[in-house]
């Protein structure tokens, strides 16, 4: 009996095969994601991404509100605002615009409004870098934001559009951060495939839906959503009597996020045939590895690159990527390296005083495996320095001899660096 072929619902040659670098990708996603209102404010390397969207609202191609702030706690400020008045609400930032402006995404969180931001992973300062690595997006880990994070363009036009239908969910209506490794996708030219706007608009279910609360006030239930005929109050002063209370919501809406996470995978995968593992992780040649490397972004691709020949050579090598990291799938993580006997890590930021943020999240994630393999955290990438492939079979011949000598002198190792 002969296997039927999967057929996406928009088969690739329906697709528009186009060529952009990862900030463009991200303009075009949020123009047919039929975005409400646009809070721009240009910092290197997200500015292509209001540029170009700002060239979308002069040449009336969409009907966005687009205001262009005075500072990046303006552009989140007035995201605030326009989500809880019901619009679909994007923005972006890289590194000190982010720090600017994190007073603001906690309270966006709280608030538990469906804002989607394109971060452009940027170090932060100081010394003053415009390049890449993740410290901006560790400094947002703990603010109830969820966080994506994309390897290339494709990836990023997917996920972008993506963030939009997971934040708006009614089980979750948190936020979502897009990241998206600075330079080597924002401004690295890709050939990636869109789909048509109407494809996109019923994906989505056209504009924002607005979830219904019961409110002792009125008779009914009413839209969660500012209005002054059936006026609301957000953000009011919440002391000890309920804070706590509203900070535990917080937490049990991040646990409906990883099964909704998939479920929109799965979606797109019958859209359009395109999937990111099971949405939450993306687990390559783990099934007999030995050794598992976890990256996150851009890096992932140029590792992948270098299991795939060497496990065409036979080594029992594995890649986990970690697509989601808020909230992070712990669970998933430990089922996957359960059977490793060396995980290497690699954190593209560093902790002072402290192991990287991801070590510590997969180090938490093994604590209760009655086994755990050898962990190790390599810190790559500071500043945008590269991450070549022969770095890569560097650090694995390393990691070769620690699983034959089963014990290592320094855990936190630093890949790349000038000794």
């Amino acid at each position: 009996m002969e296997k039927t072929m999967f057929k996406p619902k928009i088969p690739i040659e329906k697709q528009v095969l186009t060529t952009a670098n990862g900030d463009e990708a991200v303009a075009y996603a949020v123009k047919q994601s039929y975005v409400d209102v646009v809070a721009a404010y240009p910092i290197t390397p997200q500015t292509i991404i209001v540029e170009k969207y700002s060239e979308f609202v002069n040449d009336g191609l969409v009907h966005t509100e687009f205001i262009p702030v005075e500072s990046e706690h303006s552009a989140m400020s007035a995201c605030v605002g326009a989500a809880a008045a019901g619009a679909r609400a994007f923005t972006a930032t890289s590194s000190q615009g982010l720090a600017l402006m994190v007073e603001i995404v906690y309270i966006a969180s709280a608030l538990r409004l469906p804002i989607v931001m394109a971060v452009v992973n940027r170090a932060l300062s100081a010394p003053i870098n415009i390049h890449n690595d993740h410290s901006d997006a560790y400094l947002m880990r703990d603010s109830g934001w969820i966080q994506l994070f994309v390897e290339n363009v494709q990836e990023t036009y997917d996920t972008t559009i993506q963030a939009f239908k997971i934040a708006e969910d009614p089980r979750v209506q948190l936020p979502v951060a897009v990241n998206l490794d600075g330079f080597f996708l924002s401004h690295t030219l890709e050939n990636f495939y869109m789909l048509p706007d109407d494809m996109v608009y019923e994906f989505l279910g056209g504009p924002r839906k607005l979830v219904n609360v019961k409110v002792d006030y009125f008779s009914e239930e009413v839209p969660l959503v500012l209005n002054p005929a059936r006026p609301l109050t957000f953000g009011s002063l919440d002391l000890y009597d309920y804070y706590f209370e509203h900070k535990v919501q917080q937490v049990e809406a991040m646990r409906n996020v990883p099964p909704v996470v998939r479920e929109i995978n799965e979606e797109w995968y019958k859209l359009t045939g395109r999937r990111y593992g099971d949405g939450v992780v993306d687990a390559y040649g783990v099934e007999d590895a030995d050794i598992v490397i976890v990256a996150m972004g851009s890096g992932a691709g140029t590792i992948r690159s270098v299991v795939k020949k060497l496990r065409e050579k036979g080594e029992k090598i594995g890649l986990l990527k970690i697509r989601m990291f808020r909230p992070f799938p712990y669970s998933d993580v430990a089922e996957i390296l359960s059977g490793a006997k060396v995980v290497a890590v690699m954190d593209k930021a560093i902790g002072p005083g402290s192991f990287g943020a991801l070590y510590e999240d997969i180090a938490a994630s093994l604590y209760d495996l009655d086994e755990r393999p050898l962990l190790l955290d390599y810190i790559y990438g500071l500043g945008g320095r590269d991450l070549p492939p022969s770095l890569v079979y560097r650090m694995i011949e390393e990691v070769k001899k620690d699983l034959e000598s089963k014990s290592v002198e320094r855990k936190i190792r630093y890949l790349g660096v000038r000794e």
